[in-house]
């Protein structure tokens, strides 16, 4: 609860720039490709700051979609991947007798994300990095295959599965949900358009009906591939 209440904090405090920075509005569509097809709605509002306004920081609101293949969702809570939480999972080795796997013929879910963005500006050219904060996901409920060495009789079961409802960016493993973000350059093409394009790295996460081994019933696939993107400029705002 604490993490939730400060990331709202931190959302709240980027708005109060606009009493006193130039503000860029966005309307962006985004087509991640490559393992699955992920495309990708959103608008974002950035406050410049500095004396040259150059470096940017905002928030944004984005609609996340995913239709793939055939994947693999491994055990999702820090706990038992690493037993390490938020920053320090990123430098655990996981715990290899507490991942089972779950695969899924298909993933399709969306999501409804607020984001938090950053970027610095040049005459022609941005770059930037956003990230989906907390939000909702939403999707079909399928079954699949669970794979465990911990437990013999529900090794090489059937279990139903669904996309996880609430999302929430807590940083790597001791994340919630299906989340996206983006690192990438962008070039102007004029006064309204822009071209961007870089990497996207998507958190999904679905959620079985039942508790499994470890008492656990959330499993996750990280999926980084390319996207393309074209932006449009609202009138910008002093």
């Amino acid at each position: 609860m604490k993490k939730i209440i400060l990331l709202l904090l931190m959302l709240c405090s980027i708005t109060t720039f606009g009493q006193y920075t130039k503000i860029q509005e966005d309307v962006d569509l985004s087509i991640a490709f490559g393992q699955s097809f992920a495309p990708s709605l959103s608008y974002q509002k950035l406050y410049g700051l500095g004396k040259n306004k150059r470096f940017k920081m905002g928030w944004g609101l984005r609609a996340n979609g995913l239709f793939g293949g055939e994947k693999t969702y491994r055990t999702a809570p820090a706990r038992l991947t690493s037993g390490q939480y938020s920053i320090f999972a990123l430098f655990s080795d996981d715990i290899v007798s507490n991942i089972d796997t779950l695969q899924l013929s298909k993933s399709e879910l969306g999501s409804l994300n607020v984001k938090i963005a950053l970027q610095y500006s040049f005459k022609k050219f941005d770059v930037g990095f956003n990230i989906d904060a907390i939000g909702v996901s939403f999707g079909g409920k399928q079954t699949g295959k669970f794979l465990s060495s911990a437990s013999s009789s529900l090794n090489n079961s059937v279990q139903s599965a669904s996309p996880s409802v609430f999302n929430l960016l807590l940083i790597s493993d001791s994340d919630l949900g299906s989340l996206n973000s983006e690192l990438y350059a962008s070039y102007h093409l004029d006064s309204k358009w822009s071209l961007r394009a870089g990497l996207s790295f998507q958190f999904l996460e679905y959620k079985t009906d039942r508790l499994l081994t470890f008492e656990n019933d959330r499993f996750r696939h990280k999926i980084l591939q390319p996207f393309l993107a074209i932006s449009y400029h609202l009138p910008s705002k002093k």
